[in-house]
């Protein structure tokens, strides 16, 4: 379930080769990304690939907690692939780029930009990220890059504000 009284689109533009795809269900070419312990050990801190049980249960509750999205890149002659899966909603806001051709390369960014453009859009006065892994650099500096603030140190890493201003 998206946000509470809020209609989530089925599509968010970034750019031309950039957009976000509101969750169907769908998400077979999912597994792959969180097979890769890699990718496991900077979402969960932890190196144990999911199966697709798993992966169920997480989009299920990402999808009852916020906007589901996944994120798609364009090939420049019309077809979107999926390179990543976002969740939004004021508290939180994980992002995984799962395409390891992918990283690296701002889309992480553009991602959090707009999701942070989407907070302004519902008169939000902030949002929130529960948790970065100390371990996880690259993901602290996509969100300090969008204006995202420590607030709080935790076990494994640390919480990140932003204050939205014209909220």
């Amino acid at each position: 379930m998206p946000i509470e009284g809020v209609r989530q689109p089925d599509i968010l533009e970034i750019d031309e080769m950039l957009r976000l795809r509101r969750f169907d269900g769908h998400f077979a070419f999912a597994l792959p990304w969180y097979q890769d312990e890699e990718t496991v050990w900077l979402v969960d801190g932890v190196r144990r690939p999911y199966d697709r049980a798993q992966l169920e249960r997480m989009y299920g509750y990402l999808d009852r907690r916020g906007e589901l999205y996944f994120i798609e890149l364009s090939d420049g002659q019309g077809d979107w692939r999926p390179v990543g899966d976002v969740t939004f909603w004021q508290e939180d806001m994980p992002i995984v780029i799962g395409d390891h051709s992918c990283r690296g390369k701002g889309i992480g960014g553009k991602v959090v930009g707009r999701l942070v453009e989407r907070g302004r859009e519902l008169g939000y006065d902030c949002l929130c990220v529960q948790e970065i892994y100390r371990h996880n650099p690259a993901s602290k500096r996509c969100f300090e890059k969008a204006g995202f603030q420590v607030y709080e140190q935790t076990e494994k890493g640390e919480r990140f504000r932003l204050l939205l201003e014209g909220a």
